[in-house]
């Protein structure tokens, strides 16, 4: 049971970052020495220090007493200093992951080699890497154990898994506690900076055109200073007023579209719109991201429409409840 209970804490860990990852998987890691935890860490940005390097680099601060001079997640500089560190420096240690090691060398060195060099007591992985080609990595570890908390550490993989073979859509929607949606910002400003935060990564925003005409939004990535996603209104006919702010974003492309066979493309697709995108696109879409705030409103909009949904996780945004979920049967 104990290992169930770090690979949870890796898992708690990577869901924070799930989606802003992309392309790569969110993953999470924690490592620990006779039972203490000396680290928890997750992969936060593609091309950037995976969770392995992240958490070793942090239980190295932790024993050590020391901080590190470099940003933890230079890759290179992380597998380089953590390659000078005594042989024995991690002897006794454990490292739970939630995902297999990647043994390939990408934008990033590999992980399995280098917990191969650092040779800790123990390596735990939750699941193999399911990507033929970036597997393999525990066959180079000694004293691993694989396959804990699988079905938990698949669905933190899902997203990855889909947009290897087409677009994975995530339909996010705002709501009060009595289901009440509109009327403004609805949500904390943790829970806008994290949709900003989404936005900057994906391939595509996908809106309505009831949206557009209505709410004349910007759909930006302001609170974080990034570059607005471009967007895809899908809507019968094409009469928008270009003077609104969506239109007039620098270096983004806005365009306006009546099909979705785009969708078949490998790719991230956020989708933000009311009950006429969720109803138009109920077939399509993978993931729901509801932010839940603490209010009650006397607004009549709300998603009058029949979704069955299977909770994966959730996490609070400041008052705010962020819950992760599924369309059952998807």
């Amino acid at each position: 049971m104990r290992d169930e209970f770090y690979m949870q804490l890796a898992l708690d860990k990577a869901w924070e970052y799930q989606g802003l990852t992309y392309p790569n998987p969110a993953v999470g890691a924690v490592v620990t020495l006779k039972g203490n935890i000396l680290s928890i860490a997750a992969h936060q940005k593609a091309g950037t220090s995976h969770a392995e390097v992240l958490a070793l680099l942090s239980a190295y601060e932790t024993l050590s007493n020391t901080s590190i001079d470099f940003d933890p997640n230079d890759s290179h500089k992380a597998h380089a200093f953590l390659l000078t560190l005594p042989k024995d420096f991690f002897s006794q240690c454990t490292i739970y992951v939630t995902l297999e090691p990647c043994s390939h060398q990408g934008k990033t060195p590999s992980c399995a080699s280098l917990l191969q060099s650092l040779a800790l007591s123990r390596v735990v992985i939750g699941i193999k890497d399911p990507i033929e080609g970036h597997d393999g990595g525990r066959n180079r570890l000694e004293h691993v154990t694989v396959g804990v908390l699988e079905e938990e550490c698949n669905a933190l993989i899902e997203p990855f898994l889909i947009w290897q073979k087409r677009a994975f859509v995530l339909f996010k929607l705002a709501q009060t506690t009595n289901g009440r949606i509109g009327g403004g910002y609805l949500s904390s400003q943790a829970s806008l900076t994290h949709v900003h935060q989404l936005r900057a990564v994906c391939d595509t925003l996908l809106i309505g055109g009831n949206t557009v005409r209505e709410d004349r939004p910007t759909l930006d990535c302001r609170f974080i200073q990034a570059q607005a996603p471009d967007v895809k209104i899908y809507a019968k006919k094409d009469y928008f007023d270009r003077e609104i702010p969506l239109f007039t974003v620098e270096k983004r492309s806005v365009e306006i579209i009546n099909t979705l066979d785009f969708l078949e493309t490998p790719s991230f697709v956020m989708v933000e719109g009311g009950e006429g995108m969720l109803e138009a696109l109920k077939e399509k879409i993978d993931w729901v991201l509801l932010y839940q705030t603490p209010k009650l409103s006397t607004n009549n909009l709300t998603y009058n429409t029949t979704m069955n949904l299977r909770f994966l996780h959730q996490n609070k945004k400041d008052v705010d409840l962020m819950i992760w979920s599924k369309q059952i049967g998807h």
